[in-house]
């Protein structure tokens, strides 16, 4: 049996018992694995301090490096999380639907753990707690492979976590963390269909296709966030100012930054400008169309490309158009159904938007990057879905159970008297 094999069956084994935890055990060791992260600080620094001296060594891109990076505010931010997800209510047992039928047998649909979640992902060490604390608060077990650019990283964040349940008297084998950073061993993990109930892959377009074209599990995915702001004719131009600064600015390595702004030509002449002059003094790179560039001289001419692009970095398209209708054309062409935002001042226009795209996340007059399971009122977010299985957008606890039926009678029978 493989080293692979071998870990993913512990870890269902363990998984089995974090299903039948009640809540205030699930919530106590949450806090206690909080805690231990703040008691590691030091090392856990460390250990970050070691990825980011071998990423900057490898030439890795900044937008990377600012995910990998760790800082005592960021392991700070990651234990809140923790502590969020353990103030949640919880899923599992939740009774979602109750109905008696004719013959007096009630039917409920009641929420269960899914059982083992492979979580597949680049450089963000957040990801192994927060990916820990959602699976494990809704009952499951995960298996953790990260990237080869965070292995310090992870290590100690894992190694705080599992002494924390350890001390709680639960098998740490349901959050399994794997070393083995060959892709070959990415490949063996998906294929495990008979253990591994779903794979969570995050982090760029090629991890996330190989992992979709080669599981033999279900895939929870998004290849990326290609995100668009449109400016409605009229729109509050300071909002939609603000709106694409920080939808833009505030942190362009996020998945929910925007990539390219949509203005109507009504409004264009008024807005571009104010616009650009506050988006390059956050040295933001701006690329338009003809219509666009006479109004911003700082900006260069859009390919094409550019407007399908997921930049993940200080670059915005921009395109002026003539209409709604056409800025609703540009983004089923280009976008990624991910998230898009409207400024306007016409309700009619908004709910139209909103009813003609089917990205995961619509936004009416606020900024893309609310786009997050922690804005959202979800806690710690393990991914944004734009697959449409049991779960589409930003995932929470919810997303990471399932529904069953739990039928109770009094000795009722379907075809003998």
């Amino acid at each position: 049996m493989s080293d692979i094999k071998t870990l993913a069956l512990a870890c269902r084994d363990a998984a089995r018992g974090v299903a039948q935890l009640e809540t205030d055990a699930k919530n106590a060791m949450l806090r206690a694995m909080a805690q231990a992260l703040l008691d590691d600080l030091p090392g856990i620094l460390d250990a970050n301090t070691q990825d980011m001296a071998a990423a900057a060594e490898k030439g890795i891109g900044e937008a990377m490096l600012d995910r990998l990076r760790l800082d005592e505010a960021r392991v700070q931010a990651i234990a809140a999380a923790l502590r969020e997800v353990a103030a949640l209510p919880d899923p599992v047992g939740q009774v979602t639907r109750s109905e008696t039928r004719p013959n007096g047998i009630k039917v409920e649909r009641v929420r269960t753990p899914l059982g083992v979640i492979a979580m597949i992902y680049e450089a963000r060490p957040n990801v192994t707690a927060d990916a820990a604390a959602l699976c494990l608060k809704a009952g499951n077990g995960v298996i953790l492979r990260g990237g080869s650019e965070a292995i310090h990283s992870n290590r100690a964040i894992a190694a705080a976590l599992k002494r924390a349940m350890a001390a709680a008297g639960i098998d740490p084998a349901a959050l399994t963390l794997v070393e083995d950073l060959r892709r070959e061993t990415i490949l063996e993990l998906i294929q495990l269909n008979d253990i591994v109930d779903l794979a969570i892959p995050r982090g760029g377009e090629g991890l996330i296709r190989f992992v979709a074209e080669h599981a033999r599990v279900p895939v929870i995915k998004h290849y990326k966030g290609v995100c668009h702001q449109y400016v409605d004719a009229g729109a509050d131009i300071e909002l939609a100012v603000r709106l694409a600064v920080d939808g833009k600015a505030a942190r362009p390595s996020a998945c929910n930054s925007l990539e390219t702004l949509l203005v109507h030509a009504d409004i264009a002449e008024a807005f571009l400008p104010r616009a650009g002059e506050a988006l390059a003094a956050r040295g933001v790179e701006l690329r338009g169309d003809a219509r666009a560039c006479a109004l911003l001289p700082m900006a260069g001419p859009a390919s094409e490309d550019d407007y399908a692009a997921e930049y993940l970095d200080l670059i915005l398209a921009v395109r002026v158009v003539d209409s709604l209708d056409q800025a609703i054309a540009h983004i089923l062409r280009y976008g990624s159904e991910h998230t898009e935002v409207i400024v306007t001042r016409d309700e009619a226009h908004a709910q139209r938007f909103i009813d003609a795209l089917r990205s995961a996340v619509v936004m009416v007059n606020a900024s893309s990057r609310f786009s997050d399971g922690g804005e959202l009122g979800l806690g710690a977010e393990i991914g944004i879905s734009t697959t449409r299985l049991h779960a589409y957008g930003p995932m929470g606890l919810e997303a990471l159970t399932i529904e069953r039926y739990v039928v109770r009678g009094a000795g009722q029978t379907r075809n003998i008297p």
